[in-house]
């Protein structure tokens, strides 16, 4: 007990808590491996093959070599660590996850490396670094059992004489539980075939694998490979080590400290001391996984690529022949993500029996052992919409459609590209680096893709330029000797002043060192270290930059850390927005997508949580590095351009490295003799012997280091308990942190220890759960985002969000329904998971419709409901919501090529249409084809959870999407006009050849002629008739529609058109739009127009929805029928007459929505046609204003118009001018009556056959487009005519209110006010 205790006193700051030895179990015997047996059974019931009788019996048609065996860890020390409990079975499951491997004297047996690291349930890690070699099997039971196996081998498999290389099961997975790592050796089959032909007791020697295991707090690679490696070497060297090999175990485990921050240690090794440091405080965090191998391996630019996939916390699935090269780039991509870290599912080596893992629909980062030769396309992976696949062998990676690209992407790869070829790494990627030990990779693994002669040569000569990083020779020379030397380094600066050179010291060290007296080994590891920070300094720069202000965004809400964690969900932790519109244009879709993830709102958290605990190491670090930053460019402008910004500390960041590893700061003590029993520690050749656990599983109580570490801890301990009382209790706190991040966080490591199908059945369980939490989320944020900005909207109807946000937020939900369609396949079919149940429930609706017609029977396919008809839509054929049409709508689109582009597509026109959770449960209706698609414990055969699912979802139909029209702008769309005149028969007939031309913000359809006459009768509910003009046509997606323009050629005896209003619908999308007239169309009717411009807004989609709008007048007595905007004028003196202050409350309205538009960015502005001329527009309230106090009676029964009034004014003013009247006046004054005489005779000679308001609404247009509209007023009001056209008491003629709209006017002048080319469509100015 009190060697436990020892042991576990001094554990947090020990350099390695356990020592372990795994292999085959002599007492026991061979037996087969429980977890090959799991995963056949997992295999067959994913293939849909009887899952019990699939793992039953033994399995005799593969060779006894190759077959799995169970390992066992047959030894650890110390027994336990409190601070890190000993987990046997994920231990010896990671230390050897094929198993036992046989090999005979024929068989290549060079020892191999590889780390591992195993994630706790509060997130920290453990490491654990493997050495695994070849022992000769003594027992003459164990190669009795070899023999018999082998023989029956041979009897069910006669035909194999000599041992066949290939597995018998078909699936491509099965590499996963061979027991033969046939990438150690290529060619080692066609060995044994040829020399040996098998196993025989008689010829052969067995030997079986062996693993040694240091299990670590911390990543110290470089330093455990080379303890692992002299120990390996004692066992093996012909004379006996130093001391027994108990001392240095005991040594490592007991009196090896964990390096201090910024300090470095020497502790010894068997033979050799070994070095290793660890980073300062302000430096990054300890990394020793060679990156420089992971950009080889990978090259720049896919890594790059790689990176990208993991900051927006996509599927990561590494493949690779070698354990070690799957752990190095799981590490080095990880490593990258400062200030960031990886909050979901992380398993560098995926065991053969966690395979059901890559089910997981959820992020994850995992590393799949692949067998020699076997091909990717065969490889069935579960989904792959969402999924980067990174071949490490084969040097490429498959990337996700669709995601946006890392700011400054080129710029970044060209600085990455430089840092490596100073140490004589190709950028490109597939050749091995120039001076990396092979040993560190599988033998014929290195691809032979060489660049060519020229390129090897510069890359050779530029390695040995700078192969001890950026260091000359004349400073190499005399570094070792200057190194805290006063005299010395006064000598060598007097050298430099006078130009003496030192290049004769370069013979100091001996010949068969590096320089600097260091080893080969140790100059590689040094060249490593310096490597390793000057890539992360790279990559951490560029965060740096990027969120250099994320604090000013950060929202501080909650008083205490209790009440911020009770509330954590409820929310808002980072004004996203506002961040945004202070970020560069190019950097804003890759950060609108990861300010979305699951690592930058953990990073927040941590953020908010250090007002109230201690600040998390890596923020620390990172908020140092701003602040650092801030103090040499306060605020400076460049921080908000795109402008790429070099890291500038790379120099520094490799010398601390260098300087720490050169000056080693401590030196751990010697290994020594210990108190061993005499004839224990015995030493045999090639066999590693039995330690003695009595002395290895008691830590010395004397050292210095171990009391320092124990008096810290004491204070720890007193610290807690005085704390305890005041802060929120730890279990309590745990709790709410798992509820209120995401399921990632709950399932970040599986357990390796319970695999049993119960176990894997609670974890498909918890998938379920957090896709529905998930969606959950998902929708209410959409909805929450959509909603905030409609309540500040601008008055016209047109409510959304940002096009970047939203389209984030749409593109998450399609990532989140493509992995719940792929959670639970049966069969994978394509890459897209929904796309592949659409086009099943496709074929057999298509299937049954035509047997229906083929038996004259009426079709039974169930394409949804029918939409009901809208008093706004009469005269409009009903569309039909039918997940078959939309399906077929997508597949026209030849643009879209993938499964994943179609599946994405049709959820986008859905969620438009607001049908996504009407056709989602059409799709899961046909319950015998959704039985047939997945298996039972899969999220769509969860009855309850998907009804919630699909509720979720419908009430995103609470608001309105354009996410299919604004993304597929190039598309051809077929479009439905309808003309519907006033509801008289006599006035809805018309003679002449009348045309339309829609616009919408994406462009017009031009004019479209309408068959003359076409005319149609359609009934109401109430069975009145109505007749209407119905016109198709297609053209190039208009994106929201805006305008129509509606005319005619007045030919023929009934000329004269009284139009109510146009409809137009989008027929792939079924957005109506409606644009209001209620006016003549002819000449000497109403303002004797052959052609006007209506305005348009969406239509409601349903009756219902119209009638809650308000109160309406009965639909026998009003006339039009729609909202409209009509001439006040053209009404003569009924109906309604707005007061003095509502008219000037109006003005100020339009204006103030003008500003609005105007101060929105770019890409969310809606559409300025309708604040111009919309009903509420500026156009509209001008009028009222220039109408009130208008003399319009009707003098000889011709009605009086506002333009009319213009144009007298404008008359009066030439000939003013020409009578020499206006030559008096002042110049500016003389120029503005010229201004406003051209714009009048202007419109006035137009082609167009536009109407008197009409006119008046181009000048107001064109008069605010130029910021002429303040100048013309004051010449409005001092013409004399205006006495005649108007009352006294109008507001034309008051000059204060005359001045106060002026001075509104003018704020309208700061803005550049875009008119659409069907306003000025033949005006020429």
């Amino acid at each position: 007990m009190s060697g436990t205790n020892a042991a576990s006193g001094a554990a947090p700051c020990r350099f390695a808590h356990y020592f372990v030895i795994c292999g085959i179990d002599t007492e026991t015997g061979l037996e087969p491996d429980e977890l090959a047996a799991l995963y056949q059974w997992l295999e067959a019931d994913r293939q849909g093959r009887d899952p019990d009788t699939a793992a039953a019996g033994e399995n005799f048609e593969q060779s006894p070599l190759k077959r799995t065996f169970k390992s066992k860890v047959l030894a650890h020390y110390p027994e336990n660590v409190e601070w890190n409990p000993f987990d046997q079975d994920a231990v010896n499951m990671l230390c050897m996850p094929k198993g036992l491997s046989f090999r005979t004297q024929a068989d290549s047996r060079e020892p191999q490396f590889h780390s591992f690291l195993i994630t706790r349930e509060d997130g920290s890690r453990t490491y654990g670094f493997v050495h695994t070699f070849y022992e000769e099997v003594t027992s003459p039971q164990i190669c009795s059992a070899m023999q018999t196996l082998y023989q029956m081998h041979q009897a069910e498999n006669p035909s194999s004489a000599t041992p066949s290389s290939s597995s018998s099961s078909s699936s491509s997975m099965d590499s996963l539980a061979s027991s033969l790592d046939e990438a150690d050796s290529p060619s080692s089959s066609s060995c044994r075939s040829a020399a040996c032909g098998g196993y025989d007791a008689s010829r052969d020697t067995l030997y079986v694998s062996k693993a040694l295991c240091l299990i670590t707090p911390m990543p110290f690679m470089h330093a455990c490979r080379r303890f692992l490696s002299q120990v390996h070497r004692a066992v093996a060297a012909a004379a006996p080590p130093p001391l027994p090999l108990e001392s240095y175990v005991h040594n490592i485990l007991y009196e090896v400290p964990l390096p201090p921050p910024g300090r470095s240690l020497k502790f010894h090794g068997v033979y050799e001391p070994i070095v290793c440091q660890r980073p300062g405080p302000g430096e990054l965090p300890l990394a020793d996984f060679p990156l420089g191998q992971t950009f080889t391996l990978l090259g720049v630019e896919n890594l790059v690529q790689l990176f990208n996939c993991t900051l927006l916390e996509m599927q990561i699935l590494l493949y690779s022949q070698d354990y070690q090269r799957l752990m190095t780039v799981a590490e080095g991509i990880t490593t990258l993500l400062f200030p960031f870290q990886w909050q979901h599912v992380y398993v560098p080596i995926l065991p053969a029996s966690l395979l059901h893992f890559l089910d997981a629909p959820v992020p994850y980062l995992m590393g799949l052992q692949s067998k020699e030769g076997t091909d990717r396309s065969k490889l069935e992976l579960p989904q792959e919409a969402n999924l980067c696949f990174v071949d490490i062998d084969n040097h490429c990676i498959e990337l996700p459609e669709d995601f946006p690209q890392f700011p400054n992407k080129p710029e970044l790869i060209q600085e990455l590209s430089e840092v490596l070829l100073r140490y004589g790494i190709s950028p490109v990627g597939g050749a091995p680096p120039t001076s990396v030990p092979t040993s560190t990779t599988t033998p014929g693994s290195v691809s032979t893709r060489h660049p060519g002669l020229k390129s090897q040569q510069a890359l050779r000569e530029l390695e040995d330029d700078g192969r001890n990083g950026n260091l000359g020779g004349e400073q190499l020379a005399v570094l070792d000797l200057l190194q805290g030397n006063a005299t010395l380094e006064r000598l060598q600066a007097l050298a430099k002043r006078t130009g003496v050179r030192v290049e004769a010291l370069r013979g100091v060290g001996g010949e068969g060192e590096a320089q600097g007296g260091r080893t080969a080994v140790e100059e590689e590891e040094l060249r490593n270290a310096k490597l390793n920070v000057q890539l992360r300094e790279v990559f951490a720069s560029r965060f740096t930059t990027m969120f250099a202000d994320y604090e000013a965004f950060v929202i501080q809400s909650a008083p205490d850390l209790e009440s911020w964690l009770t509330n954590r969900e409820q929310m808002h932790n980072f004004d996203k927005a506002s961040f945004l519109s202070d970020q560069p244009e190019p950097y804003l879709p890759f950060l609108s997508h990861f300010i979305e993830t699951q690592m930058f709102a953990t990073f927040i958290d941590n953020k908010i949580m250090s007002q109230w605990e201690e600040k998390e190491p890596l923020l620390r670090v990172f908020d140092g590095r701003i602040n650092k930053a801030r103090l040499y460019n306060v605020r400076a402008p460049s921080l908000r351009s795109s402008n790429y910004q070099r890291c500038t500390i790379l120099k520094e960041s490799a010398q601390a490295i260098e300087q720490r590893l050169l000056k080693i700061d401590h030196t751990a003590i010697h290994p020594h003799l210990l108190d061993m029993k005499i004839g224990q520690g015995k030493y045999e050749q090639g066999f590693f012997p039995k330690l003695q656990s009595d002395v290895l599983s008691v830590g010395p109580t004397n050292n210095k280091w171990s009391n320092r570490t124990a008096t810290a801890q004491r204070r720890k301990d007193r610290h807690r308990q005085q704390t305890e009382h005041l802060t929120l209790d730890n279990d309590l706190k745990e709790k709410y942190m798992q509820e209120a991040r995401s399921l990632g966080k709950n399932l970040r490591q599986p357990k390796l220890s319970d695999l049993s199908p119960a176990v894997i059945a609670q974890t498909n369980w918890k998938f379920v759960e957090g896709l529905l939490k998930e969606c959950r989320m998902k929708t209410k944020r959409m909805l929450v985002e959509k909603m905030g900005r409609e309540a500040v909207e601008l008055g016209h109807g047109e409510a959304n969000i940002t096009g970047l946000e939203e389209n984030t937020l749409i593109a998450s939900l399609c990532d989140l329904l493509e992995r719940i369609w792929s959670h639970g396949l049966q069969v994978k079919q394509g890459k897209s998971a929904l796309w592949s149940h659409l086009l099943h429930y496709q074929a057999r609706e298509e299937k049954l419709e035509q047997q229906c017609v083929c038996c004259f029977l009426p079709p039974t396919v169930s394409n949804g409901p029918e939409r009901r008809k809208s008093e706004s839509s009469i005269g409009m054929p009903s569309l039909r919501a039918s997940v078959i049409q939309d399906m077929r709508h997508i597949q026209s689109m030849g643009a879209i090529k993938t499964d994943v582009g179609r599946a994405r597509a049709w959820i986008r026109l859905s969620l438009e249409k607001k049908l996504l959770s009407q056709h989602l449960k059409q799709l899961l209706s046909r319950q015998a084809l959704t039985k047939k698609l997945y298996k039972r414990y899969a999220f769509l055969r969860c009855e309850e959870e998907k009804e919630q699912f699909l509720f979720h979802l419908l009430s995103l139909n609470t608001v309105d999407y354009f996410c299919f029209t604004s993304v597929f702008t190039t598309i051809m769309i077929p479009y439905r006009a309808v003309i519907i005149p006033i509801k008289k028969l006599s006035n809805a007939m018309t003679t002449s050849n009348p045309w339309v031309c829609v616009s919408g913000e994406l462009g017009d359809s031009g004019v479209r002629q309408i068959t003359k006459n076409v005319l149609e009768m359609t009934f109401d509910s109430a069975f009145r008739p109505h007749t209407h003009i119905d016109a198709m046509f297609k053209c190039q997606n208009l994106g929201k529609l805006t305008t129509v323009q509606l005319g005619h050629d007045n030919s023929g005896l009934l000329a004269k058109w009284l139009v109510d209003c146009v409809m137009v619908r989008n027929e792939i999308t079924g957005h109506t739009y409606k644009f209001p007239c209620g006016r003549w169309l002819g000449k000497g009717v109403d303002d004797g127009s052959l052609e006007r411009v209506l305005i348009g807004e969406l239509a409601l989609p349903n009756a219902d929805e119209d009638c809650g709008r308000g109160c309406r007048t009965p639909d026998m007595q009003h006339s039009p029928g729609q909202t409209r905007r009509s001439s006040i004028t053209s009404m003569g003196g009924r109906g309604y007459k707005p007061t003095s202050a509502q008219i000037q409350e109006a003005i100020g309205e339009a204006v103030n929505i003008i500003c609005k538009h105007f101060h929105k960015p770019e890409k969310e502005r809606g559409s300025l046609t309708i604040l111009l001329c919309g009903e509420v527009g500026l156009v509209g309230a001008l009028e009222q204003f220039f109408h009130n106090g208008f003399k319009s009676a009707r003098l000889f029964q011709k009605t009086v118009f506002v333009w009319d009034f213009v144009e007298k004014a404008v008359a009066y003013m030439e000939s003013a001018d020409q009578m020499g009247d206006m030559q008096e006046t002042a110049e500016p004054l003389g120029l503005t009556c010229v201004s406003l005489c051209h714009y009048v005779s202007a419109i006035n000679s137009s082609p167009r056959n536009i109407g008197k308001d009409g006119k008046f609404q181009l000048l107001v247009c064109l008069g605010a487009r130029d910021r002429l509209l303040i100048q013309w007023l004051p010449l409005l009001v001092e013409c004399p005519v205006i006495q005649r056209m108007y009352e006294e008491s109008a507001l034309l003629r008051d000059r204060t209110t005359v001045n106060a709209l002026i001075a509104v006017l003018q704020t309208l002048h700061d803005f550049p006010i875009t008119l659409e080319a069907s306003l000025v469509k033949g005006i020429d100015l």
